[in-house]
């Protein structure tokens, strides 16, 4: 008898879905693909507001990314649903307001996690941080820090995943 192995599956959302969880998205992406585990752990984002369904993600992101050998050029921008929360084991909020809102909108069923995507960080020097901060009004560097900031919440986050599997 063939016994389906466990799949875990893991939802980045943020307010528009064009900065900062598509680059959680194409960042966590890209370390299940390194690890071999893309068959058993499923990787998407989304966001709770609607201007921007359908678009690609933000320039400066994709390049940003794409310096450090991310490609997030394929994604397209969605809203987050209510149910999504049936289909995801980690719903991820960038920040906490965003976290608020999917908390507003969680179904009382839901027995995944719901938080913030940085309470994963391990790197001492990202301590201070508890939101993803919105790079889209700033420069180049916001671009980097929100780089920096996915890596290492992304490390840990698929360490945990892992040993769920």
């Amino acid at each position: 008898m063939n016994k389906a192995l466990p799949k875990i599956s893991v939802l980045f959302v943020c307010l528009g879905n064009i900065c900062r969880s598509p680059t959680a998205h194409a960042v966590f992406q890209s370390m299940v693909d390194t690890e071999g585990l893309g068959d058993r752990i499923s990787v998407d984002s989304s966001g709770t507001g609607d201007w921007h369904i359908g678009k690609a993600p933000d320039s400066r992101s994709q390049q940003h990314a794409l310096d450090r050998g991310y490609d997030m050029s394929a994604l397209r921008a969605r809203l987050v649903s209510v149910d999504d929360f049936a289909l995801y084991d980690y719903v991820l909020a960038m920040d906490s307001q965003n976290l608020c809102d999917l908390k507003a909108m969680r179904p009382s069923e839901f027995c995944g996690e719901l938080g913030l995507f940085l309470d994963f960080c391990r790197h001492p020097d990202y301590a201070s941080y508890r939101d993803v901060p919105d790079p889209y009004y700033g420069g180049d560097q916001g671009f980097s820090l929100v780089l920096d900031l996915i890596e290492d919440a992304s490390s840990e986050l698929l360490r945990r995943v892992k040993g769920r599997l």
